[in-house]
């Protein structure tokens, strides 16, 4: 049962990390934390060569450790095709996040519903597989028939809290982004 709940948290962060990259129109460093800048020859995520803070809710500011590699964080910013444009100040970038449209925000509602919808499949899959291997077992004469009923049951209820938390993230995501 420890390995389920492990499986389903992983689940529930992994939709988590998804949400936490989409823009808002508010400023958040997750939104460029993953971008992929070409320095020293290798291909790097931006927070391991600068770092991301938010002077205000409608700015990124970029700071590279190395000065010297300003120029490939724009690039590589650019690159990414996200939707910000990058100004090279010199000694940093900032990132004028744009506030969002009305079709916008419907379309990232969108994508709201249908990461959370990957979720809730990825929940069943956990289900289907521990299910699975409770027949197994149950076949097996490795456990009873009460034993397999009650087993399925406590499954099932961490299944719902799983999905519980979904609605809730989901729910919270989409009035963030509805909110101007």
């Amino acid at each position: 049962m420890s390995n389920l709940q492990s499986q389903l948290d992983k689940a529930i962060a992994h939709l988590q990390e998804i949400f936490s990259t989409f823009q808002t129109g508010r400023a958040h460093p997750s939104i460029i934390e993953g971008v992929e800048v070409m320095v020293y020859g290798a291909s790097t995520p931006i927070r391991s060569v600068a770092n991301i803070s938010c002077p205000d809710n409608q700015t990124l500011k970029v700071e590279p450790w190395d000065k010297s590699c300003i120029g490939d964080i724009e690039r590589g910013i650019n690159q990414a095709n996200i939707g910000l444009n990058p100004q090279n100040m010199g000694e940093y970038i900032l990132l004028p996040v744009p506030p969002l449209t009305e079709d916008r925000r419907k379309q990232m509602v969108k994508l709201v519903h249908e990461e959370s919808e990957k979720a809730r499949i990825s929940i069943r899959n956990i289900r289907q597989s521990f299910n699975k291997d409770l027949q197994t077992q149950k076949d097996g004469k490795d456990i009873s028939e009460d034993e397999a009923s009650r087993e399925e049951k406590n499954i099932q209820e961490k299944i719902d809290g799983a999905n519980k938390n979904i609605d809730e993230l989901t729910r919270q995501k989409e009035a963030d982004v509805m909110k101007t």
